[in-house]
């Protein structure tokens, strides 16, 4: 770049800097981009812009993931009336700050711990299973708008791309039971196959009705059929529809399958399988595990947030002085404490409960709500006495199945009843 071209630079951004409507805050990243990579000539900007793009989303939900685990096993151990991890010190003092040096000492822990592969393993198909289930959680990320301007990669199929990158993790799961030669974890793994299929479906069915909608499969389309308010209050979102709510709660129900959160954690049933595929795994490999899953649920509930909740779009118009990245990520913790509490409210099914559930309930409710959406997107010019209409009829074809769907799929099971000793 130019000496002429810097000072022009410079000037932009110290005006920027200065401005006080706000609008610094939401260009900020944007801009401290271009500060680091404007000296650049444009091929080797664009390389160096995508090395730094991976460098901060490996940084910022790597962080994430790492708090993440404290906030959880913090608020388990509240609810099941304990502390949780409060002890460990912040390095080189003896300062406990209530135990938030708690995931980095489980980081070193995980990096020095022995790493023990059985004999008889395949040693390369070993060491791939958790590197390539990470690398297939991470290029999930790419497609997720993180805020206005602020999605990594531009494609006009993102969505399509987004499932098939998440897809392919079930590889990595059938090569982690594989190589560890292993009869009980090759059961476990083709166990863990058997819910990642089942629930792939209904997860695939749910964000088909959002893209009849949009009418795009890129994401930053999608956020920004969501736009605006009615009657000056009433977000756009997806979510407040009768289709868009019925696709939102069966997209997180599938997301809890897919990323082995309970109730649907069966992979690692430690009761019956010790740890499933996992079985064999041991020191940083186990970590990298763990990391992947976490990924997993953080990217799809980006792409819930994407799907049906505006995306990063604020709720209010008068709250949109905050920066859209700060809502996002707002979203993104709210769904994610949402996961933490349902691990921490509900039992465990048994597996054949898990794949009845998904086939005879989830499939179903899926393909109606497809229907549902059909309806809502051909009678967009309703309007008066007939939008009522339109509603009742939306709302009669969502809870009517879901009723009469979960009676039958309850037929015969008697009511649980609790005994405390």
């Amino acid at each position: 770049m130019s000496a002429y071209g810097l000072s022009a630079f410079s000037v932009h951004f110290f005006a920027a800097v200065s401005s006080r409507d706000g609008a610094f805050l939401e260009r900020f990243p944007i801009t401290l981009r271009d500060l680091v990579t404007g000296f650049l000539p444009d091929p080797l900007r664009w390389l160096v812009n995508s090395v730094v793009a991976i460098a901060v989303i490996l940084g910022v939900f790597g962080t994430l993931f790492a708090f993440l685990t404290l906030a959880e096993r913090k608020i388990l151990g509240r609810v099941q009336n304990r502390p949780g991890p409060n002890r460990t010190p912040i390095p080189l003092t003896k300062i406990r700050f209530f135990g938030l040096a708690q995931p980095f000492a489980d980081g070193v822990k995980s990096l020095t711990k022995e790493d023990i592969v059985p004999r008889d393993a395949d040693k390369v198909l070993h060491f791939l299973a958790p590197v390539l289930l990470l690398a297939f959680s991470v290029l999930t990320f790419a497609v997720i708008p993180f805020g206005r301007n602020l999605v990594p990669v531009e494609l006009d199929a993102g969505v399509l791309y987004f499932f098939a990158a998440g897809a392919a993790t079930e590889l990595a799961v059938f090569m982690a039971g594989w190589a560890s030669h292993n009869k009980y974890s090759l059961l476990a793994a083709m166990r863990a196959l058997a819910q990642l299929i089942s629930y792939e479906l209904p997860l695939l069915l749910a964000w088909v009705p959002v893209v009849l909608i949009a009418g795009s499969l890129s994401t930053t389309e999608i956020v920004a059929a969501q736009a605006g308010w009615k009657f000056n209050f009433i977000p756009h979102w997806h979510v407040f529809t009768p289709w868009g709510f019925a696709g939102f709660m069966i997209f997180m129900v599938a997301a809890l399958a897919e990323s082995n959160r309970s109730p649907f954690d069966l992979p690692e049933a430690e009761s019956e399988l010790i740890a499933g595929h996992l079985t064999e795994y041991s020191g940083f490999k186990y970590a990298l595990f763990f990391m992947a899953e976490y990924f997993g649920m953080i990217a799809l509930s980006g792409m819930a947030i994407t799907l049906f909740l505006g995306g990063w779009h604020a709720p209010l118009p008068f709250l949109e002085f905050i920066p859209s990245y700060a809502w996002f990520g707002l979203k993104l913790i709210t769904l994610l404490l949402g996961f933490i509490w349902i691990r921490a409210t509900f039992p465990r099914l048994r597996m054949d409960q898990l794949t009845r559930f998904a086939w005879k309930f989830l499939v179903p409710l899926a393909l109606i709500n497809l229907g549902v959406a059909a309806f809502w997107s051909l009678t967009h010019t309703w309007s008066g006495p007939l939008q009522l209409v339109r509603w009742a009829v939306a709302l009669a074809f969502v809870v009517g199945p879901f009723v009469l769907m979960g009676r039958k799929l309850s037929a015969g099971v008697a009511p649980r009843t609790y005994r405390y000793a």
